[in-house]
């Protein structure tokens, strides 16, 4: 990818909400974008990562782990969305895998890369810091009402399969 390309990746996600041109160059100058193939696994259940990926464009599966080489979806980000959000915050492990469904481009940005930020524009990383908490509170939103939905099917159905 391009300088270019990525720039305008992080321009027209929610991640990048509020910050000046500038800043958003700040990021794609420590960001990493590339396309994975389809089914390619982005995080892995169970595993430590520190970074933070964008969705520019396709959808991830989240996915958890049946045993014996099966795996079920619980839900499906798309662009736009941030994936592993939360264990680039925390450092704890991964409680899903990510799977890209189909061509799926992300830009990564490594959390210590992202902390190198913090001394040359402290309000660039706060603000990446609150676009990520409301971009998680949408996914958890958006998660809720499918479960919702879920059980009024089920409920509706009288749990009957």
């Amino acid at each position: 990818m391009t300088d270019e390309t990525d720039f305008t990746y992080l321009r027209h996600s929610p991640l990048t909400a509020g910050l000046s041109d500038d800043q958003v160059y700040a990021l794609a100058n420590i960001a990493y974008c590339r396309r994975l193939a389809d089914q390619e696994v982005l995080i892995a259940e169970g595993n430590v990562e520190n970074s933070l990926h964008i969705i520019a464009e396709g959808g991830i599966a989240v996915t958890r782990d049946l045993g014996k080489g099966e795996f079920t979806t619980i839900h499906v980000l798309h662009t736009g969305d941030l994936a592993g959000e939360l264990g680039f915050i925390s450092g704890q492990p991964h409680t899903a895998t990510l799977r890209s469904l189909g061509r799926t481009q992300v830009c990564s940005l490594e959390r210590s890369a992202f902390e190198s930020l913090l001394e040359k524009d402290p309000w660039l990383v706060y603000n990446v810091m609150r676009n990520i908490i409301q971009v998680s509170q949408d996914i958890l939103r958006r998660m809720n009402a499918q479960y919702v939905e879920l059980t009024k099917y089920v409920y509706r159905s009288h749990a009957v399969f």
